[in-house]
């Protein structure tokens, strides 16, 4: 039986985010499936639907969470940034086989505003009611903070793919603390899969001592792996083939079992 992998982008992404990942994992046997978030397929320039900007985290995940119902198998999450919560969110409820998670937003619990963060997101963090406004970074915030270890003609070709993001998802993610829904909340017992967690060295956005602590909270069932020379863009930056690579040997042993691999049961 093949397994399944299913991609989840972050923070202003989409399906686009993942084609080296995909085309990695498909030639190694992987059903791979990386789709684009609720109002995320869109043109770059194109205006934003308003419901975006009130779009919640719990929306993103009930949107995955139908999509996985629709498969014959309990899949792999692979999730980047806020794609990697919403991978813990997911697993929680039990609908995934193993989880890989790149660059993870923590979930509410752990601290995410860090310096280097709120320069990244300086523009948005200033805006009038931010939390219910779709929000777009600007391209020195996200060379800076994320694309930094690529060419400058590489950073404005990922970051003219950039679209809007949601104004409340953020909030939820960073200022969890007021959040009464508990959007970001993740209840770490009811992760019972393999779990792997990976920190670029070089991130600046979420630095690896903050990675460390989303594997220290899963810790019965997670393994924790640091690259010295990658960033945020760990998907996309040169020598990502070297992370793909330890991915795909990683779910080698973590689900090898693959032909008693269990159906979805809902």
């Amino acid at each position: 039986m093949t397994d399944t992998i299913v991609m989840i982008h972050g923070m202003g992404g989409g399906g686009w985010c993942w084609e080296n990942y995909n085309k990695y994992l498909s030639e190694k046997g992987y059903q791979c499936f990386n789709p684009s978030l609720r109002f995320h397929d869109m043109a770059p320039n194109e205006v934003p639907d308003p419901k975006l900007g009130t779009t919640s985290l719990l929306d993103y995940a009930e949107d995955l969470e139908k999509e996985i119902h629709k498969l014959n198998t309990k899949p792999i999450l692979i999730g980047h940034s806020m794609g990697a919560l919403l991978a813990q969110i997911i697993g929680s409820r039990g609908l995934a086989r193993a989880l890989v998670l790149l660059n993870p937003v923590p979930p509410h619990g752990i601290m995410a505003i860090y310096p280097y963060a709120i320069r990244c997101f300086w523009s948005t963090l200033t805006k009038w009611r931010f939390w219910e406004k779709p929000n777009h970074l600007k391209f020195n915030e996200a060379a800076s903070s994320i694309l930094h270890l690529l060419t400058p003609e590489e950073q404005k070709k990922t970051f003219g793919k950039l679209v809007y993001e949601s104004g409340r998802a953020f909030f939820e993610m960073g200022f969890w603390l007021f959040d009464s829904k508990g959007a970001a909340k993740v209840d770490e017992s009811k992760i019972t899969c393999p779990v792997l967690v990976v920190a670029g060295a070089k991130d600046r956005l979420i630095p690896p001592t903050v990675v460390k602590k989303v594997a220290d909270k899963y810790n019965t069932v997670s393994t924790y792996k640091e690259f010295a020379n990658h960033s945020h863009w760990i998907i996309g930056e040169p020598g990502w083939q070297e992370t793909a690579a330890y991915v795909s040997e990683w779910l080698n042993e973590a689900c090898q079992v693959k032909s008693q691999s269990p159906n979805i049961k809902f």
